[in-house]
């Protein structure tokens, strides 16, 4: 399975059975695979949408968006219920506007989930933990 290093951009190969446990990226040294959210960068964002068979998915948002900032916590204990079956980042439209529109982002908080190299779903506005797991659950092929 090839997966993003979401901290230095390297892909790295990790045998599926061996999602669990921590897998480190072979350049950095950084785990590849956690329950945490990841913030992303531009170049980060295209490399892992890509390249990653594991479903990835990403809340474009900004800090003055109080749906998104509700919605925060929420993403964060999907992150933590859906590990290490698929990850969650988050990437900051005010921070990186053109990547807002590159992705066709309308409105904000907008969810897209990619998987094998394409995005598979998307879901606009703020919801909780259960209706994001679900969300990634029903369109991506996720194990657990």
């Amino acid at each position: 399975m090839k997966l993003t290093c979401l901290d230095c951009g390297s892909v790295n190969r990790v045998p599926s059975d061996k999602l669990g446990a921590g897998p480190k990226c072979g350049t950095c040294g950084g785990k590849i695979n956690t329950a945490k959210v990841y913030e992303l960068d531009p170049a980060a964002l295209a490399k892992a949408t890509k390249n990653d068979n594991l479903p990835l998915l990403v809340d474009f948002w900004a800090p003055w968006c109080g749906p998104c900032r509700m919605m925060a916590p929420e993403f964060t204990k999907t992150a933590k219920a859906l590990a290490p079956h698929a990850r969650l980042a988050k990437i900051n439209t005010e921070d990186f506007p053109k990547v807002g529109q590159k992705n066709n982002i309308r409105g904000i908080p907008t969810m897209v989930l990619y998987q094998n190299g394409r995005e598979i779903a998307r879901q606009s506005g703020a919801i909780q933990a259960a209706a994001i797991e679900n969300f990634v659950r029903s369109n991506a092929k996720v194990d657990a």
